[in-house]
C-alpha cells in the first residue's frame, strides 16, 4: 500500500537527512516516533505529497507520487491521501461543512452530503456542521479537522503530532478516534507524535523510530 526508497532530503542550509526504506500494508497502523530534528514532519510531508524529496522514491496505492505531474499530484493527494495537521487550518469564514465541501471539491468527487454527515456524526460533531472554527473549542477544531482529512476515504490517513495542543482528556479521545475511524474504513493510519500520551493511548500494529538520520529499526508488534 505504501513504500519509501532510498529517501533523502536536503535544506537549504545544507542539511540533509536521510530515512530508512519502508513497507506499509493496507489498514495497518503505526507510530512515527523520534528526538526533535530526526525528520518526523518531513517525512510525514513526503508521504503525503507536500514536499519534495531529493531523492528517492515513495509509492501510495499503486501510484510513484513524485512522477506524477503536479495537478495530477493534487488530485491523487485529494482522493487517496488524508493529513491531519498540529492545528486544524480550517477555513474561518466557512462552516465546518462548507469546509468538508470544499475538500471533496478539491479531489473532484463531487459533492456528497450524505458522506459528510456520516462522518460527522462518528465524530460526535454533527450538531456542529453550521459552525464557523472561531465557534469550536479545541477539541471540536480538532475533530473538524479529523472529519475533513476522512470525509473522502482515503487509503492512507496521516496525523502529525494531532494531540500537541489538546489536554489528556481531548488527546486520548482524538487518538482513539483516529485508530477507530481508520479501522472502520481500512485506512492505513501513520500517526507521527513525540507525544508519551500517544504511545500510551494508541493500539498500534508498529512503532516506527527516527534518531537523527539513521534508522533505528525498531519495529514492535503490540
Amino acid at each position: 500500500m505504501l513504500q519509501t526508497s532510498r529517501l533523502t532530503k536536503t535544506f537549504p542550509n545544507g542539511t540533509s537527512l536521510r530515512f530508512p526504506d519502508w513497507k506499509v500494508g493496507r489498514g495497518e497502523q503505526w507510530l512515527l516516533l523520534g528526538e526533535s530534528g530526526s525528520g518526523k514532519t518531513t517525512l510525514l510531508h513526503m508521504l503525503g505529497g507536500l514536499l519534495r524529496p531529493a531523492s528517492g522514491r515513495i509509492v501510495v496505492n499503486g501510484a510513484d507520487l513524485y512522477t506524477l505531474p503536479a495537478r495530477a499530484l493534487d488530485r491523487f493527494r485529494g482522493q487517496h491521501i488524508g493529513i491531519v495537521f498540529q492545528q486544524p487550518h480550517l477555513i474561518r469564514s466557512m462552516t465546518v461543512e462548507e469546509n468538508l465541501l470544499l475538500a471533496q471539491s478539491f479531489a473532484g468527487i463531487g459533492k456528497d452530503i450524505f458522506r459528510i454527515r456520516e462522518v460527522l456524526h462518528a465524530l460526535e460533531m454533527e450538531h456542529k456542521r453550521h459552525a464557523y472554527p472561531q465557534e469550536l473549542s479545541q477539541g471540536q477544531a480538532q475533530r473538524a479537522g479529523i472529519a475533513r482529512a476522512l470525509v473522502n476515504r482515503p487509503a492512507l490517513l496521516l496525523a502529525d503530532e494531532p494531540t500537541s495542543s489538546l489536554d489528556n482528556r481531548n488527546a486520548d479521545a482524538a487518538i482513539r478516534l483516529l485508530s477507530d475511524l481508520a479501522a472502520s474504513e481500512r485506512s492505513t493510519l501513520i500517526v507521527c507524535t513525540h507525544d508519551d500520551r500517544v504511545k500510551e493511548a494508541f493500539f498500534k500494529d508498529f512503532m516506527f523510530e527516527l534518531r537523527h538520520e539513521r534508522i533505528s529499526n525498531q519495529l514492535e508488534k503490540s
